[in-house]
């Protein structure tokens, strides 16, 4: 009887385990984190996805004048300036930190950032090659992508994307 509790007691133990690093091993915040401390590169969703150390904080200046407007058909050709997409997801704490950020220190002048709903807008998720809602995307005016993704994952603030995509 008591062999068979210790064996019982040993399975759930290795249950936990397995699932627990399996956990670890997909969450999105402990792959950005080794990376960005050895200094190695990441995955094309979050190459751009960095540690943020109070030594490395760029602050962008921002005047505020710049528009921050809801994705519809026309949203990119009648932006001003450089045109970032921000894949937002209601459901994502992230990208309603991140929402909230833009919205409380607006955006500076010469940028647009369009919302982009993540769960709705899947033709331009494969356009532009967004996998993580939180993903921000640069583009020109005809809609071309300008540069790698940045996901803002780990620091979902609007000075955290501005330095990212320079």
């Amino acid at each position: 009887m008591n062999k068979r509790i210790l064996a019982i007691i040993v399975a759930l133990a290795v249950i936990v385990i397995a699932a627990v690093s399996i956990v670890a091993a997909q969450n999105p915040n402990s792959s950005a984190e080794s990376t960005a401390t050895d200094g190695g590169s990441q995955s094309a969703e979050s190459s751009r996805d960095t540690d943020t150390d109070a030594a490395e904080v760029t602050t962008v200046e921002n005047d505020g004048g710049g528009s921050y407007v809801d994705y519809s058909p026309s949203a990119i050709a009648d932006a001003d300036g450089r045109i970032i997409l921000f894949f937002h997801a209601t459901w994502c704490p992230q990208c309603v930190s991140a929402d909230g950020d833009i919205k409380a220190s607006g955006v500076p002048s010469g940028i647009t950032i369009v919302k982009v709903d993540y769960d709705t807008n899947q033709d331009l998720r494969a356009e532009y090659g967004v996998t993580q809602q939180t993903s921000f995307v640069e583009v020109d005016s005809s809609g071309a992508k300008v540069q790698e993704n940045f996901v803002a994952y780990a620091d979902p603030t609007l000075n955290a994307v501005l330095t990212a995509l320079g």
